[in-house]
């Protein structure tokens, strides 16, 4: 019979636990979670130990051991009469599920934390640590005094114990708790203090990728464009110095996604938010799954590929139900006004928040008027104009200087309407955003039309016009050639009933196999058809043939 002497599996965990130890020190989290794990199996860790496995297990995306490990971690600490460690790991597994918006769980943990430190005979940092969760709590809850006050609070006793990551978490709270209510350069300074801490290396890397996208997060909100680039870039640099650590990934493709579509690269929008539906998706959907999936969305509506527009507009509302306009844009799109007033009208009565409701205001505006409405559209690009005063950002001004613009344009007003267009133009000019500047030069070119200068509104039109093509986007490229009275070859002409048919469903953003789904063909008599009709047509790719369907009013 063979057996292993006991003191060689003494010698095997030890070894593994230097090298494990070793890999921490040096930020190799895989090979950390490889030794520790092993260590642990030889001989079963001390709770420090387990502690760093735990992280190692988080940090490669292992959320589910990295909780079993914690919680051993904890009750080892309580074994040797270590309350203030079993009290940090209950913070940080409550931290961890707190991310992960398992907030019932969360509660049971921090419950249990606050019990162990309830004899008050420990006057420690992990009283400051507890603290973070309490002033998230206040401020999801709209008690922006109580969060501001209990992160100043956790902030004190950080200093007080000399610890960074309590310190770095309590001044990001305070930032996020002074721009909700509204004292947003104060909270701007304080979350750019946090963020050199992280990009200083100063706090643990589950604080700082935490940290990083609560910070990108906070600028989406209010609309800051360039520090979100700035900070998203140095995310990227983070996420790329620490190449096994997965959690704060998808969060950052999310944000990265938003800012190359508003710059204009489209396709590496999209990679950018496919990889983070993956990564926010496996093994379980995590927070942020919602915007990933809408983020898609978006980018296929703008290219007129309606069909996985719809389907990622369905998963973004399964994963994270939010007042988004975006679906009853893309019924705009598909010429179903009914059915664009309707749901834009019960998107803008969800959104309370100044935030949100801006975004959903300014596709109120051109809803609305597609309908005609244009006191409703008045109204709302009012309320969308006190939203831009209150929060300085270029952006915002930007959007609504372009509503207001479009509602003076169809008041017959269009010598105010290119005095906010050309405002709204160059702002979106200074923030490089190539496809909502040529937006406002078509716009611009229907006032110049309207006082008659049609050489004006023909240089406007074609200018947007190439900005379009190279975008992709093909609904509003159909549009302008509308306006620009491009002649092309007879829909009728070159194609066959069956061709017509099939670039109809091509146009309308379905797949091949769709396609013959529905029409109750092959999958490669579609391929076949849609060849005959890029050959006949003299078209190089299904966003192309989808302009040309539009400008032929095929669908």
């Amino acid at each position: 019979m063979n057996s292993t002497p006991k003191t060689s599996k003494s010698k095997a965990a030890a070894d593994a636990l230097d090298r494990g130890r070793d890999a921490l020190r040096k930020q190799a989290w895989g090979a950390a979670f490889t030794q520790l794990s092993a260590a642990d199996r030889e001989a079963e860790l001390e709770p420090a130990d387990l502690g760093g496995l735990a992280r190692a297990a988080y940090l490669t995306g292992r959320e589910a051991y990295g909780a079993e490990i914690l919680a051993r971690a904890h009750q080892g600490f309580l074994s040797q009469g270590d309350v203030p460690g079993a009290a940090r790991c209950a913070f940080w597994l409550a931290f961890a599920l707190l991310n992960d918006g398992d907030f019932a769980q969360a509660g049971g943990w921090l419950a249990r934390a606050h019990r162990v430190l309830a004899d008050g005979q420990h006057d420690c940092v992990e009283q400051g640590f507890l603290l973070i969760p309490a002033g998230i709590r206040a401020l999801r809850e709209g008690d922006v005094a109580a969060a501001y006050a209990t992160f100043v609070k956790a902030g004190a006793i950080g200093e007080r114990f000399a610890d960074n990551d309590l310190l770095t978490l309590a001044r990001h709270g305070q930032g996020r708790a002074l721009i909700r209510s509204g004292e947003i350069e104060r909270g701007v300074s304080l979350l750019d203090e946090a963020m050199v801490a992280v990009t200083a290396g100063e706090v643990s890397p589950l604080v700082a990728g935490g940290v990083y996208c609560s910070v990108i997060e906070a600028c989406s909100e209010i609309f800051d464009t360039r520090r979100a680039h700035e900070w998203t870039s140095a995310l990227e640099r983070w996420c790329n110095s620490q190449p096994e650590a997965v959690p704060y990934r998808g969060h950052c493709l999310v944000r990265r996604a938003e800012i190359l579509q508003l710059q204009g690269a489209w396709a590496d929008a999209l990679e950018q938010a496919q990889q983070a539906c993956t990564r926010l998706s496996e093994p379980t959907p995590k927070p942020g799954a919602g915007a990933a999936y809408y983020r898609m969305a978006e980018l296929h509506r703008l290219r007129g590929e309606f069909a996985e527009a719809e389907e990622k507009y369905r998963q973004a509302s399964q994963r994270e139900p939010m007042p988004r306009p975006g679906l009853a844009q893309l019924r705009l799109a598909q010429g179903q006004l009914d059915a664009a007033q309707a749901s834009i009208r019960h998107v803008a009565d969800e959104a309370k928040e100044d935030g949100s409701r801006s975004r959903v205001l300014d596709a109120y505006v051109e809803i609305i008027l597609a309908v005609n409405d244009i006191p409703a559209a008045r109204a709302a690009a009012g309320e969308l104009s006190q939203i831009a005063a209150r929060f300085h950002s270029p952006l915002l001004d930007a959007v609504s200087a372009c509503a207001k613009g479009a509602v003076l344009l169809a008041e017959k007003d269009s010598r105010g309407a290119l005095t906010s267009l050309q405002q709204a133009l160059g702002i979106w000019r200074e923030l490089a955003a190539p496809y909502q500047a040529a937006q406002v030069q078509v716009l611009i070119a229907l006032a110049c039309r309207e006082q008659g200068n049609e050489t004006t509104a023909e240089m406007e039109l074609h200018a947007a016009r190439r900005v379009f093509e190279q975008l992709g986007a093909a609904p509003d490229l159909a549009r302008v050639d509308v306006l620009l009275n491009r002649a092309g070859p007879k829909a009728e002409g070159p194609l066959t009933g069956r061709e017509l048919e099939v670039l109809r469903q091509v146009a309308s953003g379905l797949t091949n196999r769709e396609i013959a789904a529905k029409l109750s063909i092959s999958e490669k008599t579609v391929a076949r058809h849609v060849s005959n009709i890029f050959t006949k047509l003299d078209l190089s790719s299904r966003a192309a043939a989808t302009a040309y369907a539009y400008q032929h009013r095929l669908v």
